[in-house]
């Protein structure tokens, strides 16, 4: 597995005097070496692109320790969409397809001049958003209904249906020159000011309003672009504001959890007689991760069947 790490996947940024904060989400060369080991249709690969970069914006901006996880489960030619950022920034993610759906629906989209969008890749079904803290801890989850054509817009859907304050999402992703990239910005209205206690520059409404409108100005380029520094895109986006202040950066890193170990634990579950069915043509089973798509072989020999360990 690639020991790879962005050392300022996000962002985090607040405009002084105004209640405004948000979050640059940039996975760099971490979107190829996770969107690159799964051989996606493009539509498919994007989708899931935009999915981690949108597990990580909203990990980093919680206090919590295990993981937090994005999945949209539907009725269309992709059913699963997952994505998790442990609070470690360690990300992961995976899309299960219908391959012959989605090349019909591709192919539609094409002959329309177009691309599909998430919302005929999902079809209906639901959004959660999921924070795991393990055992010990209350399990968090929030559930909407998949509501919008793109996943930014199911997520504002989820915003606006949920008791947070109101937000902006731009999330992108695509196969660049440097290969997949991904990346979003997160725009937030707080209930206060950021920033030391001086008088509002101006009012909180208008000053909101602003924001979001500079922010939409944004482009899936920019956005994606290595050789556009992020806090030289920042200033780009809200120079006109003044008081931009970049907090301190979170890393990303290359987070699938699985191992040789623990998948032997979960064969090992299984009676000797399903184990046996299991064996492939070479008498071996071989399992492979959906996250990583690691395949990991064992010999029959090495598994005990759990009716023989009852």
């Amino acid at each position: 597995m690639p020991d790879l790490v962005v050392p300022r996947g996000v962002l985090p940024f607040h405009l002084e005097g105004r209640p405004v904060r948000g979050r640059l989400v940039r996975l760099g060369p971490l979107a190829e070496a996770i969107l690159g080991r799964h051989d996606h249709p493009p539509a498919v690969a994007a989708l899931l692109g935009q999915a981690l970069a949108l597990a990580a914006g909203l990990a980093a901006a919680l206090k919590f320790t295990g993981s937090f996880s994005v999945q949209a489960q539907g009725d269309g030619p992709v059913p699963v969409l997952l994505a998790d950022c442990t609070d470690q920034g360690a990300l992961r993610g995976y899309a299960r397809s219908h391959p012959d759906r989605v090349a019909a629906l591709v192919e539609a989209a094409a002959a329309a001049g177009g691309a599909p969008d998430a919302a005929a890749l999902l079809g209906r079904g639901h959004l959660a958003f999921t924070c795991d803290q393990g055992p010990d801890m209350t399990r968090y989850q929030g559930l909407v209904a998949i509501e919008g054509a793109t996943l930014s817009e199911m997520t504002a859907h989820y915003f606006r249906t949920s008791e947070q304050l109101p937000g902006h999402v731009h999330l992108a992703a695509a196969r660049t020159a440097e290969g997949w990239r991904a990346g979003a910005l997160f725009l937030e209205r707080i209930a206060g000011r950021s920033g030391p206690a001086e008088p509002a520059a101006e009012d909180p409404e208008e000053a909101w309003r602003t924001a979001r409108t500079l922010a939409a100005t944004l482009t899936d380029a920019e956005l994606l672009d290595d050789a556009l520094p992020g806090p030289a895109l920042l200033r780009r986006l809200f120079a006109s504001e003044g008081g931009l202040v970049i907090d301190r950066a979170r890393s990303l890193s290359y987070g699938c959890r699985c191992s040789r170990a623990r998948l032997a634990l979960i064969l090992e579950r299984f009676s000797d007689e399903d184990l046996d069915h299991m064996i492939q043509e070479d008498g071996a089973i071989t399992v492979t991760c959906e996250f990583c798509n690691h395949g990991f072989r064992f010999e029959r020999s090495e598994l005990r069947g759990g009716a023989r360990n009852g």
